[in-house]
């Protein structure tokens, strides 16, 4: 299958579990593996017969810097349904979402999460 990559979009939001994560918020990275059929758009070299990155970024935006989340597992969860929503032609994506420094106790770069969906699992 074919794939769109999108990495390193990053977001300011307020999930976590401590009020200090919902007060303060923190940058979030996202990066979006989106699988469809891209043979179309090869051949006729037109943005309708694709999925428009700048589209995306968007829905992935709305999604990471809207509604706060205890777990970061339900804003990629979000963030898939509503890909599925906004693109017709979108046959299965992975979000991994990056959170830098989470406050855990030890030393920690990042903690992330990885999903992966396919259409039919779609609400």
């Amino acid at each position: 299958m074919d794939k769109i990559l999108l990495n390193g979009l990053m977001f300011y939001g307020y999930h976590g579990l401590f009020p200090e994560e919902n007060k303060l918020g923190q940058r979030f990275t996202v990066d979006l593996e989106l699988k469809c059929d891209l043979s179309k758009a090869g051949q006729s070299d037109r943005m309708n017969d694709s999925i428009d990155y700048g589209q995306v970024y968007e829905v992935a935006r709305a999604v990471v810097e809207g509604e706060a989340r205890n777990l970061i597992e339900a804003v990629a969860e979000e963030l898939a349904q509503q890909m599925f929503e906004a693109f017709s032609s979108l046959e299965a994506i992975t979000v991994k979402i990056d959170k830098p420094g989470p406050p855990i106790p030890g030393y920690y770069q990042s903690a992330s999460v990885v999903i992966e969906r396919e259409r039919n699992y779609a609400k």
